[in-house]
């Protein structure tokens, strides 16, 4: 799962990081709201965490221009002010919970869990064709056969899972699994989906990862 946090005040958007790459999330931060705006409008992660008082593009205006992009990745905020009106300002504009500070990390926790659940978080495998990946595991299995993935091999066979045969860009595959502000290259992606197709074919999978010139990969199941 990829959470990003805006979070102007920096000790603050770091220890979040910290806490939840413990938790086993990928975490990245924006530390302003335009930034952070341009990062979730690339509609690659799971969960938005979000001040509201920020210089710039608060958090409201933030959440409402996500919405407005037809969005529908959970916002959670963050934010000193507890009054009814500003919570109802704050759900009004796209938010999903509102979490006021201080607030203590086991709250955070359960609130990022019970959003991601509701999001679809509870989806414990992905099939296609004769093969399928279990994101708990992170193994790619084909009837008795099974071969785990690493870490970035798993992250790219999600997005090919997740998009079937709809063509994925490599820039979209870079944004999702390096991060938008990643120094990886184009030859990464097709690095890895080398090492995607030896392992199918390991396990006996009849799905293939197709490259169209100029448009991407998709998937395809063997005739």
């Amino acid at each position: 799962m990829k959470i990003l946090i805006i979070e102007d005040e920096v000790l603050l958007a770091d220890s979040l990081k910290t806490l939840l790459t413990g938790k086993g999330f990928q975490v990245e931060v924006a530390y302003d709201g335009e930034t952070g705006r341009d990062y979730a409008e690339l509609g690659i992660y799971d969960l938005l965490i979000l001040d509201v008082m920020m210089p710039g593009l608060n958090g409201y205006e933030l959440a409402s221009q996500v919405r407005a992009k037809h969005l529908g990745t959970p916002i959670l905020m963050l934010t000193a002010k507890s009054g009814v009106e500003d919570r109802i300002a704050g759900l009004n504009a796209g938010a999903d919970y509102y979490l006021t500070k201080p607030f203590d990390t086991r709250e955070l926790l359960a609130c990022i869990n019970a959003l991601l659940r509701r999001q679809g978080g509870q989806v414990d495998v992905l099939t296609y064709g004769n093969t399928a990946l279990d994101l708990a595991s992170s193994m790619l299995i084909c009837a008795d056969k099974r071969v785990r993935l690493s870490s970035r091999e798993f992250d790219v066979m999600r997005s090919l899972m997740q998009a079937g045969e709809r063509n994925l860009p490599k820039e979209t595959i870079l944004s999702r699994v390096w991060g938008y502000d990643s120094n990886a290259v184009e030859n990464h992606v097709e690095v890895y989906v080398g090492f995607l197709r030896k392992k199918l074919k390991s396990i006996g999978s009849n799905v293939q990862i197709v490259a169209i010139r100029r448009m991407g990969y998709h998937l395809e199941v063997e005739s």
